[in-house]
C-alpha cells in the first residue's frame, strides 16, 4: 500500500520509532496507526523512542585490545542513571561494542550503528538493550588505534568513568616497554594532557594565554620589559601541563614522559614513540538531569 509522510510522522510522534521503523510497521500493519503502535511496541521499538528524549548522562567508557595488541579501541556509552552504569549487563555491552569497533573499524557513531553484528544492526541491538535495560542508551563517541610498529595500552579507572587508550611504537617483546606502556595510559588517565605535542596546540590558543598572561603581569604593576619573559615562562609552564610528552611523569617525578621513553628505548635497543592517544571522561560536557525526588516518584506511581 501506499504511505503517506503525514501517516509516517504522526507514528514517530506517538512512538519516538525511528522513521524507517514507521514505515515498516505501517505496512505490515496496512497503515493502520493504533496496530502500528502495539507493533513498535511488541518488537521493543517504541519504548525505546519514548526514552530518546531523556538526558543520558551517566554511563561508561570502555576499552578492548586485540590480543596482539596492535589495535584497540575506546568508547563512552551513556545511559541516565550511575545504578545501570554499574550494571553487569550494561558494562558488558560497553566492551562488546569497544571490540566491535576495534575489529571493524566504523568512521564515525553513525557507521557504527549502521553495521552489522549478530545479523541485526547496532542500531537494533542498541534498541533491544533500552527495552531490557529501561532507560535511554546512547552511543557517545569512541577512538581506535592502530600500532604496527609496537602495542595498543588501555586504562579504564574508577569502573568506567575515565578511559585511556595510547598507540605506542617499541619493541613488544620486551616486559620494559610493555610496562611503559601501561605507565603512560596511567598517565593519561591521571594528568588529563589535551595534547600530544607543543606542536599540536593551535596558534589561537596560544595567542590567547598570551594575552591573559601578559595582561595578568600589567595588573601586577610588572614593567613592559619584562612582561614578555613572564609570558614565555608561563606558556612553558602551560606546555609542561597540557602536552603529553613534556608532563612530568606520574609515577617518578625524577623523569619527564620524553626522558622516561628515551631511557625505555636505551633498554630495549629500539627507538620508543608515542603516537597518538585519546582520554574520555564520561559526561564531560552533558547536562545531567535534574529532578525533584518527590515528583519522580510521583510520576512512578501515577
Amino acid at each position: 500500500m501506499a504511505l503517506t509522510a503525514k501517516q509516517v510522522k504522526e507514528l514517530r510522534e506517538k512512538t519516538g520509532a525511528g522513521m524507517m521503523d514507521c514505515k515498516k510497521a505501517l505496512v505490515e500493519c496496512d497503515g493502520d496507526i493504533q496496530k502500528a503502535i502495539v507493533f513498535l511496541r511488541e518488537k521493543g521499538l517504541a519504548s525505546a523512542g519514548k526514552k530518546s528524549d531523556r538526558v543520558a548522562a551517566e554511563g561508561a567508557v570502555g576499552s578492548y585490545v586485540s590480543e596482539d595488541g596492535k589495535v584497540g579501541a575506546i568508547v563512552e556509552i551513556n545511559c541516565e542513571t550511575d545504578f545501570v552504569a554499574k550494571n553487569d549487563d550494561f558494562q558488558s555491552f560497553v566492551k562488546e561494542i569497544a571490540e566491535f569497533i576495534a575489529e571493524n573499524n566504523p568512521k564515525d557513531v553513525e557507521e557504527l550503528l549502521a553495521s552489522e553484528k549478530d545479523g541485526k544492526s547496532v542500531q537494533d541491538l542498541l534498541k533491544e538493550k533500552i527495552a531490557v535495560i529501561g532507560e535511554n542508551i546512547v552511543i557517545r563517541r569512541f577512538a581506535r588505534e592502530e600500532a604496527e610498529n609496537g602495542m595498543i595500552g588501555t586504562y579504564i579507572h574508577m569502573g568506567g568513568k575515565i578511559g585511556a587508550i595510547v598507540s605506542i611504537d617499541g619493541d613488544s617483546a620486551k616486559e620494559e616497554f610493555k610496562e611503559f606502556v601501561k605507565d603512560i595510559s596511567m598517565q593519561i588517565a591521571a594528568a588529563a594532557p589535551r595534547y600530544l605535542t607543543r606542536d599540536d596546540v593551535s596558534k589561537e590558543e596560544i595567542e590567547k594565554e598570551s594575552e591573559v598572561y601578559a595582561n595578568q603581569a600589567k595588573n601586577e604593576g610588572k614593567p613592559d620589559k619584562v612582561i614578555e619573559r613572564i609570558v614565555e615562562g608561563k606558556i612553558s609552564k602551560m606546555y609542561k601541563e597540557i602536552c603529553l610528552v613534556e608532563q612530568v611523569f606520574v609515577k617518578n617525578g625524577d623523569y619527564t614522559v620524553t626522558s622516561l621513553a628515551k631511557e625505555i628505548g636505551a633498554k630495549t635497543g629500539t627507538d620508543v614513540k608515542i603516537n597518538d592517544f585519546t582520554r574520555y571522561q564520561m559526561g564531560e560536557g552533558l547536562e545531567k538531569r535534574e529532578e525533584n525526588f518527590a515528583e519522580e516518584i510521583k510520576k512512578q506511581l501515577q
